[in-house]
């Protein structure tokens, strides 16, 4: 799972240097647009559904797949 949403931070950063350290601080692509976008295609992959409270929290690659992994659960 860790994998797939690394590709898919990738995918819609548009950039190859996304890691597990990867967060709003310290990827210039990660903007209010792009983290709609990442929100979207995350439900789209996973297909759940985030509630507003969870998309704020999703500021980092450890706070998507906490929240990814619970909604999993």
């Amino acid at each position: 799972m860790e994998n797939r949403v690394l590709e898919i931070m990738r995918s819609v950063f548009q950039t190859e240097s996304v890691d597990e350290m990867c967060s709003q601080q310290n990827c210039e692509r990660w903007d209010s647009m792009n983290h709609l976008n990442l929100i979207v295609e995350l439900e789209m992959e996973f297909g759940v559904s985030f509630e507003p409270e969870e998309i704020a929290q999703m500021r980092n690659f450890e706070e998507v797949m906490r929240i990814v992994k619970n909604k999993m659960a």
